[in-house]
């Protein structure tokens, strides 16, 4: 798993290919200082700074969409890998751990304490051990509605209208239409024909 004469790519390439590199990097830990000091900025904002607050997502965000809003504290790796849609709304304590992408659809609502994690790490154990990981991206479509302390793990994609009740671990693709709650989630119900 070594970076070999006949591999010339970063780190960063490795990452932004979604294989395995070593996050301890130079290059990695420059874009995550300046990322974590933009969303320190930003969770240091009062409710009556919104033009500040719009400022400050537009340039940690990829994308925030129109009437989007997340309430601080705001925690992510490099923000640069989220994209969020149109009127969605993330209340307190969002953990969006962007090493690979994740789109967000419109309309999304999601409770406090969210968690939406992308990276993942070898289960052999010295390549652990010698600090390789990877990740994979999340996918959530528009209207869907995660309850709070809801986590998505690596690789999952969530169909539109559907909701996770709070405390569900997402840890499979969940389809359109369908309530599903529990750990790991299951689908209890369908909510669209």
């Amino acid at each position: 798993m070594t970076n070999g004469p006949e591999d010339t790519r970063t780190m960063r390439e490795r990452m932004d290919a979604g294989e395995l590199y070593i996050a301890d990097d130079p290059e990695l830990g420059e874009m995550s200082s300046a990322a974590l000091d933009l969303a320190q900025a930003y969770n240091a904002t009062t409710v009556r700074q919104g033009p500040l607050r719009r400022q400050l997502l537009e340039e940690l965000l990829g994308h925030i969409g129109e009437g989007s809003e997340i309430r601080p504290p705001f925690h992510g790796d490099y923000g640069s890998k989220i994209s969020i849609g149109d009127r969605c709304f993330a209340n307190y304590g969002l953990v969006a751990l962007d090493v690979a992408p994740i789109t967000i659809g419109d309309d999304v609502q999601m409770g406090p304490n969210v968690q939406l994690l992308t990276p993942t790490h070898p289960v052999e154990p010295q390549a652990r051990k010698d600090k390789w990981e990877a990740a994979e991206p999340i996918t959530i479509g528009d209207n869907v509605w995660l309850g709070g302390g809801v986590i998505v793990c690596p690789g999952v994609t969530i169909g539109k209208d559907t909701v996770v009740g709070a405390g569900a671990v997402v840890t499979k693709d969940l389809p359109d239409g369908v309530v599903a709650v529990g750990n790991p989630a299951r689908v209890i119900k369908k909510v669209t024909d």
